[in-house]
């Protein structure tokens, strides 16, 4: 038997799943979390198998989904995480990817293959819906306009209106790293400006 963790902030998509997986006969969902503090507890109280994590909670939560990935893979005996969510942009599925997630699926997925997702981060291997392997090997065949997580760490809160100094406080740096890091951005997407190298990102996927 798989034993399942649910994180997510919605309870009728928490309620779905746990109805999804009541129909096959090898998992079971143990516990369920509306937040990424509930999931790691319940990952480090329950010892599950897999934890199937989104990546956005509501505005009361301190952790992304990523940032509770990265603690419940840092645990003993750490269960593998599968992320499911409804983001396919760059800076979600490297931040995932990077946090230690095995598989990355979108909320879309047919039933079949988030259960047989679910099996495969289980046993180890890897899970990654069809567009998001897309986006992978497109970075990877296209290095050249690829931003790293960092640059796109940047580039998320420049989109989200805050100034140098704050993007600097935000990620414990100096601006001048930041403007460092924007005269990289501006050359990879070709752009002169906070305002086109945002709009240049969105096109591209790299941002939300």
């Amino acid at each position: 038997m798989i034993r399942l963790v649910i994180a997510d902030d919605h309870p009728i998509v928490r309620a779905g799943l746990v109805a999804l997986f009541a129909t096959e006969d090898d998992l079971e969902v143990i516990a369920e979390a509306s937040t990424p503090e509930e999931a790691v507890s319940a990952a480090r109280r329950e010892n599950p198998d897999v934890v199937l994590m989104d990546l956005q909670f509501g505005p009361g939560a301190r952790l992304t989904g990523a940032d509770a990935t990265r603690q419940i893979r840092a645990l003993e005996a750490a269960p593998y995480v599968l992320v499911l969510t409804s983001y396919d942009s760059d800076g979600d599925i490297l931040g995932a990817v990077e946090a230690g997630a095995s598989g990355y699926l979108l909320k879309d997925a047919p039933p079949h293959e988030l259960a047989a997702a679910v099996r495969a981060a289980a046993a180890g291997e890897s899970a990654l819906a069809p567009v998001i392997a897309s986006r992978l090997l497109d970075r990877v065949r296209s290095p050249q306009v690829s931003l790293s997580s960092r640059e796109i760490e940047v580039l998320e809160l420049v989109a989200a209106g805050k100034t140098n100094a704050e993007v600097a406080r935000e990620l414990f740096v100096s601006e001048t790293t930041v403007k460092s890091h924007l005269a990289h951005i501006y050359s990879k997407l070709d752009v002169t400006s906070r305002t086109a190298a945002v709009s240049a990102a969105r096109g591209r996927g790299i941002v939300r």
